[in-house]
């Protein structure tokens, strides 16, 4: 056995053997996932950049005489290949419907995707979701050609795809994750949401450049298939059932958890999970960090054409930089949140609403600056990345809550925050254009007001209500969280 080290302050089990991180299965299953939810955020943002290709640009200039309320960048480069993709005459209010219709699906399949996780298991769940969702996104060029009715319907069956992966992968992590290192182990798996969209954004510039925007789907559909092999062949739904786990690791993760999780899961306690005030404390900040997060994503290209006047090339680069930020931050704030809790100065809750504060405030007091930058570039694209940044923080506060209160009902705890959570993805891009139909920077700056104002609410409503201790609810033992 290796060397023993002691929990965390409220975990019955005082020692515990730990096992070695390097080679480890628990990490080997964070880079996967991390791959998989690149996955996912790559074929999620990568129509927010093909959009501005797809758009027929004579008419968009008709209907907005001044096309970009900047000076446009001049753009030396020349285009390489001749481009053959279709162009479509869709007004602002059409742009905002396609863009928003993923979440309709999306937010089908949250509790349903929870429930059946911890029914049937995490792994071939989140598979099979993922697959469903790259076999759609390979059909988007001929749904736009058919209409945008078409592609309106293939997005939405892409989210109900994509609406179990977070709800089985908080199920996986369930089983798999060591109290002290969830924070670790989970901003290293959902780094891979960042970094689809980081990665995604200036590639999908580069191969509409180059190509045309058609290519953008089927080359990241083809990464999507790639990775469902590897997550078919190497991963399992918990250390018990892996073949090829080392005894020191699968003990080590089994008895961190012994006493947090539930001995009856099939017996779930629906009527304490819908009155937990803890549960509405995370709905409530999903939902305000969220408002901001989906606007920025499916529309920081469009202000970035529009508004700054970049190219479809610089476009996707500078649209990145706000998620680079966000990924380095978020691993960067994970190391430090497992530490505090590991150094046992301060308590979970303790360093899960502070995070929260900083990961939301943060981004509101910046947003609302980039809208006040006027044509000044640089300072547009460094307040829109330090917004973004200091959001990384909150990967760390409530965004893994859900495991703190109820390890054993992560999936569906996840799944009920992740549904509300998702409304602003919905209904967020349709009335940020509503209210930019001139796209003036007056319209976006109202736009960028009610997103800092949700967001500054939602975490002042977690700082109140916020917990950090597994609920009683949670477990069928006397043993629980009591830090």
């Amino acid at each position: 056995m290796g060397p023993y080290v002691q929990t965390d302050d409220s975990h019955c089990c005082r020692f515990c053997p730990s096992a070695p991180a390097c080679g480890s299965s628990r990490y080997a299953l964070a880079l996967l996932s991390s791959y998989g939810f690149f996955v996912v955020y790559s074929l999620r943002v990568n129509l927010s950049v093909a959009m501005v290709d797809m758009l027929n640009n004579t008419h968009q200039s008709n209907t907005n005489h001044s096309g970009t309320v900047c000076p446009r960048h001049s753009n030396p480069a020349v285009r390489k290949h001749n481009h053959t993709a279709s162009v479509y005459n869709w007004d602002s209010e059409t742009q905002g419907w396609i863009l928003g219709s993923f979440f309709y699906g999306y937010i089908l399949t949250q509790v349903p995707g929870g429930y059946l996780a911890g029914r049937f298991g995490p792994k071939w769940l989140m598979g099979f979701g993922i697959l469903g969702t790259v076999i759609f996104t390979l059909l988007t060029p001929v749904a736009a050609d058919l209409g945008a009715g078409y592609l309106i319907a293939v997005r939405v069956l892409e989210g109900i795809g994509e609406g179990v992966t977070f709800p089985a992968m908080y199920t996986m992590w369930a089983a798999w994750a060591p109290p002290l290192e969830r924070s670790r182990l989970l901003t290293i798996s959902y780094i891979g949401a960042q970094l689809g969209t980081v990665i995604s954004l200036p590639v999908s510039g580069e191969i509409i450049f180059y190509l045309d925007w058609t290519y953008v789907f089927y080359i990241f559909g083809a990464v999507g298939l790639v990775w469902f092999v590897l997550w078919a062949f190497f991963v399992f739904d918990s250390p018990n059932t892996h073949p090829r786990i080392s005894e020191q690791e699968r003990l080590y993760i089994t008895s961190s958890l012994k006493n947090e999780l539930s001995t009856s899961a099939s017996n779930i306690p629906w009527r304490s999970i819908v009155t937990s005030m803890p549960l509405l404390a995370i709905v409530v900040a999903h939902f305000s960090y969220n408002w901001t997060f989906y606007t920025l994503l499916t529309l920081l290209p469009t202000y970035m054409s529009d508004i700054l006047g970049f190219s479809i090339q610089q476009n996707g680069f500078l649209s990145a930089l706000p998620y680079l930020g966000c990924a380095v931050v978020a691993v960067l704030s994970g190391q430090i949140a497992d530490y505090l809790r590991e150094t046992r100065k301060y308590r979970t809750v303790i360093v899960r609403k502070s995070f929260t504060l900083i990961g939301m405030i943060g981004p509101a007091v910046f947003l609302v600056a980039a809208g006040y930058t006027g044509c000044d570039y640089t300072l547009a694209v460094t307040f829109l990345t330090i917004s973004s940044s200091l959001g990384g923080v909150s990967a760390s506060g409530f965004n893994i809550n859900h495991l703190d209160i109820a390890p054993s009902y992560a999936g569906i705890l996840l799944g009920i925050t992740n549904t509300f959570a998702t409304i602003p993805g919905m209904v967020g891009p349709v009335i940020a254009r509503a209210l930019t139909q001139q796209n003036t920077i007056e319209e976006w700056q109202i736009v960028f007001y009610i997103a800092a104002a949700i967001d500054v609410f939602g975490a002042i409503f977690y700082a109140v209500f916020g917990k950090g201790t597994v609920q009683s609810w949670a477990v069928h033992t006397s043993f629980y969280h009591a830090d």
